[in-house]
């Protein structure tokens, strides 16, 4: 597992670590998935939540309360409170409290059953986890699931990001996307930001949480350094 901050640019604070899968050869997450077996999801899916609070019980400050973040797969989950037992024990043993878990779904395809969701949601909300919609903005995690889920978070995609301080399109979206957020009592993180022009437009817009290379590059079995490029206000 590799992990890559989500900062905080009006403190500096790292919000999350998002724990995100690499191969033992460097590759990336969806080259990793594309060879898992789909009879093998729901085991592939445990194994990474467990590695990933193993590792932040040891890299991360018992005394904050930074949050990882594990990317998981709804249609892996067939039982919310049976498929957490593994995620709780782990958390146990290396004295990592699980309220400091954040829960990010995306799916590639459409989302088959959208009522399964909402009960993986509510398990999770039960046991005090924080939840988002990963990539909102790209593919299949729209406002119709917005609508449906209201999570705690949401996580809005590279693809409306990359260039926004240059498009006024891409700026009067996520600015639409952010005030809709707000009325409904959620939280935007952008991610995917590469440069300090994409950061500054991000704050003057009003988003505080942001994940991208121009902060910190995901480092494996490690937490990575963060750069700061957007505070003098230039």
């Amino acid at each position: 597992m590799a992990f890559q901050p989500i900062v905080d640019i009006e403190t500096g604070a790292v919000f999350a670590y998002e724990a995100l899968v690499r191969g033992l050869d460097g590759r990336s997450a969806g080259e990793v998935l594309a060879g898992v077996d789909p009879d093998m999801i729901y085991k592939f899916d445990q194994a990474c939540r467990v590695k990933a609070i193993e590792l932040a019980g040891g890299l991360f400050d018992p005394a904050a309360d930074t949050k990882l973040s594990i990317n998981f797969m709804p249609n892996a989950v067939y039982e919310p409170n049976a498929c957490i037992r593994a995620s709780l024990a782990a958390a146990r043993r290396v004295g990592f409290d699980p309220g400091r878990l954040m829960f990010e779904f995306t799916e590639d395809e459409r989302m088959r059953d959208v009522a399964h969701v909402q009960r993986i949601l509510a398990a999770y909300r039960t046991r005090g986890f924080t939840t988002a919609i990963d990539d909102v903005g790209a593919g299949y995690a729209g406002l119709g699931l917005l609508a449906d889920l209201q999570p705690d978070m949401l996580k809005l995609d590279m693809a409306l990001i990359r260039g926004i301080d240059a498009s006024a399109a891409r700026r009067t979206i996520v600015s639409g996307m952010v005030r809709i957020a707000e009325g409904l009592g959620i939280q935007c993180i952008a991610e995917g930001i590469e440069t300090a022009a994409e950061l500054r437009t991000l704050k003057a817009i009003g988003i505080r949480l942001c994940q991208g290379y121009a902060l910190a590059r995901p480092a494996t079995a490690t937490l990575p350094p963060i750069t700061l490029p957007l505070f003098d206000d230039r």
